[in-house]
């Protein structure tokens, strides 16, 4: 083994390598290395994708309760989805009709654009303070009430990208009515995602009254602290 330990399985315990340590030949090169690293990857990618879309409080728990071998690192998947969400903005905005652009449409959309990453990274320590004093009695610190603000964020992220899929497949006409209101449904989803992750993580520590006056506490204060600072970024820059 390379850290030179002795193993009695199939991996080693002190460094975790296989071992299976025979000759590379064209055939497990195929299988192990190419195909084996690019299946696992889409598989782990995708099955964290639908864990967070369908799952998102177990998914937070999972992930702080231990869990985390079958996920792939959050933060990491934040940066992937962000940038997707940017690439499908710029492609709806070069073909989107420019009767459909128009100037207040243009500036909300430009301002957004140039911002979207600092609002974006605020509502995680946001929600995560947040969260930490409206659910004190599940004892969680504020680095755990982080993971569980990135997953509603990635919700939000995944949702977004669904929306500007949908948006650009919407600008052909035959469909235009029926992706609108997919469309819509898709944005509505986005605003409750947060409380339908907070719900599903807390739902077996609080009664339905006391979770459901959090999470609308929760709320209130998002929109005020996201205003205060939308406007804060508005003025200054």
């Amino acid at each position: 083994m390379n850290c030179g330990h002795s193993i009695s399985g199939e991996f080693c315990a002190h460094c975790g390598q296989k071992a299976d340590t025979a000759r590379i030949t064209i055939y497990s090169l195929i299988k192990n290395d190419i195909l084996g690293s690019i299946w696992h990857v889409e598989t782990k990618f995708l099955h964290t994708l639908k864990n967070i879309l369908f799952r998102p409080g177990t998914t937070a728990m999972d992930y702080i309760s231990g869990k985390r071998i079958r996920y792939n690192n959050f933060i990491s998947l934040l940066l992937i989805l962000f940038g997707f969400n940017v690439l499908t903005y710029h492609f709806y905005r070069k073909f989107a009709p420019p009767e459909e652009l128009t100037d207040d449409v243009l500036d909300m959309m430009n301002f957004i654009s140039k911002y979207s990453k600092t609002i974006l990274f605020v509502i995680i320590p946001m929600l995560a303070f947040n969260a930490y004093f409206l659910f004190k009695r599940i004892k969680l610190n504020v680095a755990e009430h982080f993971i569980i603000g990135t997953v509603s964020l990635l919700g939000i992220l995944i949702l977004f990208l669904l929306s500007d899929i949908v948006s650009l497949i919407g600008l052909w006409k035959p469909v235009e009515k029926i992706f609108n209101i997919i469309d819509k449904i898709l944005f509505g989803l986005s605003i409750l995602f947060p409380a339908i992750t907070y719900w599903t993580a807390f739902k077996n520590s609080y009664s339905k009254p006391g979770l459901l006056w959090r999470v609308s506490v929760l709320y209130v204060l998002m929109v005020l602290e996201g205003t205060v600072i939308s406007l804060i970024l508005y003025e200054i820059f």
